[in-house]
This record gives structure tokens, C-alpha cells and sequence, in this order.
């Protein structure tokens, strides 16, 4: 899911692009995909892009007459900056805004059909679509606390939880804890000080950090390999490779339709965390740390061969 550095390369890519031109018309070629009935989608064509948002995870377009076109991505969705009234693709396309200069093409894999495109009148319906959640980079310390300690879950749902924290998923909070060292399990309410601080630096600087990086990129092309799986990454998408800092191998839990990457030599003194479906499958061969879990795959203490996969 494209999360605040990705949402912000594409706002500069379009706003580079589109800022101040007529959106000529809109092709919606999915009937899963706008989500709202009033004002008609068609009341956007024909007026001018004044402007470009952000809430959340979500791209928003300021249109003439204060109309909004709020476009969240999810998980597969899409942008792609193409010649001007281009065919949208049958198999991934959604829908075309289209422009003098160019079409704005909106695409998602898969058959799940999660993109959604709302078209709203007014900041006050506008700001409904805000889920509430802190921008910590507009946010002191203290402000940070406050919406840290409010619930007591552990630092990978609190992080991702859009209520708590704007524009933060799957992807980064895990860059983020691992910067932060601290164990995704580990409890809002049982962090010292010390530890809040540290995680607040860490999302601050991680975020910035890939803002930086994407924003470079952006400015040479227009975004179109947009991925939660990138070169440069600490622990995301690394299951079983080296831990850029310590060498250790990345470890990871499984959960529903996400996972969390870590570093259990960096964040976790070198336990094993728990992964819930193959601890309850083991239940005591489960290794508890890296030692354990590496005297099992070698216990005659040969030098390891590098091949096959670690077990968490």
C-alpha cells in the first residue's frame, strides 16, 4: 500500500503535471471504483486542478467550485502518467483523467476491486474523509506522547492504527521500529522514556529519509513503480537476508494479509518472536532465540551452507 512518502511523490508528480490545467473529462471503467453519488462525477469535468492534499493515505485533488477528488490507493492501487486520452487497460485499468498534456491512468492488481475514488463538495465533507490520526511530522514530542500512551497496543498495530498516526503502514513502521530498535510486540504503555523519544526520532527521520529519496526520483519520472518493497529498506521484504546493521538474518511474523519484518538481534535481544500459526504448530520445538534456532538447523556445528529458508 503506496503510505505518506509514496502519497507525497505522487502529489509533486502530479502537481508538476496537472496544477492549474482543466480536467476535460473523467472514464471511469470500473463500477466498483467511485463511491459517491453526489455531486455527480461529472460535475468535475470541465474545471480547473487548483490544488493538491494529503490525508493519510490518500491523494486528494482540489477542483474549481471547492470539489474535492479524493482517491485512496489501498493496497494495489496505481498511478501512471500517460499520452493524452490513452485506452484504459481492460484487465487493471480503473478509470482516466484526462487532461491536454497527458491522462492521469488509475490501475489496481488483482480482482479485489479495494481502490476508491470519492467526489465531495466542501472541506467539511472533506474533512470525513480524515481518519484523525497524528502527522507526526508536524507534531512535537509531547503531542506524540499523548496519542502514543491514549490505548495500550502494541507498537506495530498503534503504528499502522490511522486513527492514532497519519500515513504510516505495513512498510515503514517496520523500517521505523527497527531504527527505533524497539520489538513491534512490544506494549504503547510499557515504554520508558528513553524509548519514546527514540521512536518519535525514528519516525521522523525514516520518514523524511524516504520523502528525500522518493521526491528525487520523482522529479526525473513520473512514479510508476510504486512498491512497499524497495532497495535501501533496513528490514522490509529482507525474511532471511542480512540485517544491514548487524549481519544477523531478518525475521519475520505472519499475520492475516500483512507481516512484520525485524531484526531480532537489533530490536528484540536476539529472542524470537512468536509467530502465532507455526508456534502453535511446534509448540516446544518453537527456538526462542537465534542461537537455539541455529544449534537445531546445525547441530553438529558445521559451517552453515547458505542454502534454504530460516523458520521465522
Amino acid at each position: 500500500m503506496p503510505e505518506l512518502p509514496d502519497v507525497v511523490a505522487y502529489i509533486n508528480a502530479l502537481q508538476a503535471r496537472i496544477q492549474g490545467q482543466i480536467l476535460k473529462r473523467i472514464r471511469v471503467a470500473s463500477p466498483f471504483l467511485l463511491r459517491s453519488v453526489e455531486p455527480a462525477i461529472s460535475e468535475a469535468e470541465g474545471k480547473r486542478v487548483i490544488g493538491f492534499h494529503r490525508l493519510g493515505k490518500r491523494i486528494v485533488l482540489e477542483i474549481e467550485g471547492e470539489m474535492f477528488l479524493i482517491l485512496h490507493l489501498m493496497i494495489a492501487g496505481r498511478l501512471h502518467w500517460k499520452s493524452a486520452g490513452i485506452q484504459i487497460p481492460k484487465k487493471y485499468g480503473l478509470a482516466a483523467f484526462d487532461f491536454a498534456s497527458g491522462t492521469v491512468l488509475l490501475t489496481e492488481a488483482g480482482s479485489k476491486r479495494r481502490v476508491s475514488l470519492h467526489l465531495v463538495r466542501g472541506r467539511e465533507a472533506l474533512n470525513e474523509h480524515d481518519r484523525g490520526g497524528l502527522e507526526v511530522l508536524d507534531a512535537d514530542l509531547e503531542a506524540f506522547r499523548q496519542v502514543l500512551r491514549r490505548e495500550n497496543h502494541t507498537l506495530k498495530r498503534a503504528l499502522t492504527d490511522p486513527s492514532l498516526f497519519s500515513g504510516i503502514g505495513n512498510a515503514y513502521s517496520d523500517e521505523i521500529l527497527h531504527r527505533a530498535r524497539l520489538s513491534p510486540i512490544k506494549l504503547t504503555q510499557r515504554l520508558n522514556e528513553d524509548e519514546i523519544e527514540r521512536l518519535y526520532h525514528a519516525i521522523r527521520n525514516t520518514l523524511l529519509l524516504w520523502i528525500d529519496r522518493l521526491q528525487g526520483d520523482a522529479q526525473k519520472s513520473f512514479p510508476e513503480k510504486v512498491t512497499a518493497f524497495r532497495p535501501g529498506m533496513a528490514v522490509h521484504g529482507r525474511y532471511g537476508k542480512p540485517c544491514l546493521d548487524c549481519g544477523a538474518p531478518v525475521q519475520r511474523i505472519v499475520y492475516a494479509e500483512n507481516e512484520a519484518n525485524y531484526c531480532a538481534q537489533c530490536q528484540t535481544g536476539g529472542r524470537l518472536l512468536a509467530d502465532r500459526a507455526l508456534s502453535r504448530l511446534l509448540k516446544d520445538d518453537w527456538p526462542r532465540t537465534l542461537e537455539e534456532m541455529e544449534e537445531r538447523r546445525n547441530p553438529e556445528g558445521r559451517p552453515p551452507s547458505g542454502k534454504g529458508r530460516l523458520p521465522v
